[in-house]
């Protein structure tokens, strides 16, 4: 059965097949819903929903090598350990999958922000903008401050019983936290798809044209436009209709040709310049892209 674009997030858990240990009960949390949960050690690809509310994942035992990817777009690896995080603002479906790498447990704590308390904090951090605000989607992060809020909302978990001031302080203190640290206005109407800034495509784009000699790295271009690789290559995606790394190849394949109808530079040479290991490989590669071999194209009227 396929899953829903989005759920709530008293239905998420589920999909993540992790065995629930300690779940949120009771009149202290109104304005936070948190789980610690036992993660499987491996899993196979598991395609999760989008959810409404802004849903926090802390790492707090074990390391693991996290992958995840958008529809049929390239795995992004991660390593996260003791205090990584992962913030998820809402988006469609994803696939992600797991291995844990060390014999301690590997545990985490899901935590979701109720809306109307990240509605009231925007609006302390934002003012009249307050509307025009989201929150940014960020993989495999750290941040200490954040990191003691969760500890202090674990501790409350564990307790016999939560106290209704200390989660509902904590409670605040991240919807504030996530508000300044992690909000801003985007540059697009909210109403239309998300993509890069014009200044960072252009800049990366930019890269690409003069480094076609290079291997593709996605971490350099997430770098580069100061975004985690997963949401970089939806985001990149989004503006020029191609994955960062078929716009490279894409970028080779032209400067390929215009050498090959406008120099009398050797095949090898094309090669070697445009950063293919061997002519053969180039060849292989123009011709899948083109048709044609770089000679048999070289000698089209």
């Amino acid at each position: 059965m396929p899953i829903p674009d989005k759920t709530s997030a008293e239905a998420y858990l589920p999909y993540t097949k992790s065995k629930c240990l300690r779940p949120s009960r009771g009149k202290a949390w109104r304005d936070l819903k948190a789980w610690i949960t036992e993660p499987l050690r491996e899993t196979e690809a598991l395609e999760m929903p989008g959810v409404s509310e802004p849903y926090l994942a802390w790492t707090f035992s074990g390391e693991a090598e996290f992958q995840e990817r958008e529809g049929n777009g390239p795995w992004i690896t991660h390593r996260i350990k003791k205090g990584s995080f992962f913030l998820t603002t809402g988006g469609g479906p994803y696939e992600c999958r797991w291995k844990a790498l060390t014999p301690e447990p590997f545990l985490s704590m899901m935590t979701f922000v109720e809306l109307p308390l990240l509605k009231r904090a925007m609006e302390e951090v934002f003012g009249a903008k307050a509307t025009q605000v989201r929150l940014r989607d960020l993989s495999a992060f750290t941040d200490p401050d954040l990191s003691w809020m969760m500890e202090g909302v674990r501790q409350e978990l564990i307790a016999r019983r939560a106290s209704v001031l200390r989660v509902q302080g904590l409670a605040q203190l991240i919807a504030t936290h996530l508000a300044r640290h992690y909000a801003e206005i985007p540059k697009k109407p909210m109403g239309e798809s998300a993509s890069l800034p014009g200044f960072k495509l252009k800049q990366v784009t930019d890269w690409i044209e003069m480094h076609l000699d290079e291997e593709f790295d996605l971490d350099r271009l997430a770098v580069m436009a100061g975004l985690s690789k997963f949401h970089f290559h939806r985001l990149f995606k989004q503006a020029t209709g191609v994955a960062p790394a078929k716009y490279q190849m894409t970028a080779r394949m032209n400067e390929a040709r215009r050498r090959l109808r406008e120099t009398k530079e050797s095949v090898i040479a094309i090669a070697v310049d445009l950063g293919f290991s061997s002519a053969s490989h180039f060849a292989q590669v123009f011709r899948r892209e083109a048709g044609m071999t770089p000679s048999e194209y070289r000698r089209q009227p």
